[in-house]
């Protein structure tokens, strides 16, 4: 029986990405004089790999990111002026509201009754707590986690936590790479619920042959019904 369900923030509970890529045009466009959009995106992504174990995940990594990128583009070149402007992008960024999917409050407001609820997320600390406060869902979570990688070990150390065996336990999410195939490694429910856009960071392929664990819904409308289905066994 699963008797708790995690949810991904980002691009699962609100939109995320839709704000990075607009952010990713204006980034090219600000650079447009120096290099072509696809020389600077795929600089920008090797960039932000590259700082991934340094920035970790968020709004500031990308930030700094792109401004070492933007210096090594021009060769030094970028104006004082310029690179405001990628301070400019970072701070709108930050400041953005945050916008609920659709579906995401009635679904969360149904499943709170008869399931404890976690949030577990990547990104920057301050800005993560912010967005959940924003968003008028954090009374419905009984765990808030923002964490730097989601892998099986990090997990693994929230379920223990909580007293959860992977079982009773089922993560939905946007992201095969971080929210469904971890938690299928540990034994657990993996919900995977696409969003319109995917960092090239957080691709990966569905697991081979499915399983009886992976589950694919289009919309987070029917997460509850997946879930009833579930504990009754007649998914």
């Amino acid at each position: 029986m699963i008797t708790v369900i995690g949810f991904d923030a980002d691009d699962t509970l609100w939109h995320n990405e839709s704000i990075f890529d607009a952010n990713h045009t204006r980034f090219c466009a600000l650079l447009s004089r120096y290099h072509d959009a696809k020389t600077v995106e795929t600089t920008l992504y090797a960039t932000e790999l590259r700082n991934l174990e340094l920035y970790g995940y968020g709004v500031k990594g990308f930030a700094l990111s792109a401004i070492e990128c933007a210096i090594e583009l021009t060769q030094g070149r970028i104006s004082g002026d310029e690179l405001r402007e990628i301070v400019v992008f970072a701070k709108e960024m930050l400041r953005h509201p945050v916008e609920l999917l659709d579906g995401v409050r009635e679904t969360i407001e149904a499943l709170a009754p008869a399931f404890r609820l976690f949030v577990i997320t990547k990104g920057d600390l301050g800005h993560q707590e912010r967005k959940l406060a924003e968003s008028g869902l954090t009374r419905f979570f009984e765990r808030r986690e923002i964490v730097s990688e989601k892998d099986p070990a990090t997990y693994r150390r929230i379920l223990e936590a909580g007293g959860v065996q992977p079982g009773e336990f089922a993560m939905v999410g946007n992201s095969m790479k971080s929210d469904i195939l971890p938690v299928l490694e540990l034994g657990a429910h993996g919900i995977h619920v696409p969003y319109s856009l995917t960092w090239q960071g957080e691709r990966a392929a569905a697991p081979e042959g499915g399983g009886s664990r992976y589950h694919s819904l289009s919309s987070i409308h029917d997460l509850p019904g997946l879930i009833r289905r579930l504990n009754a066994g007649t998914s």
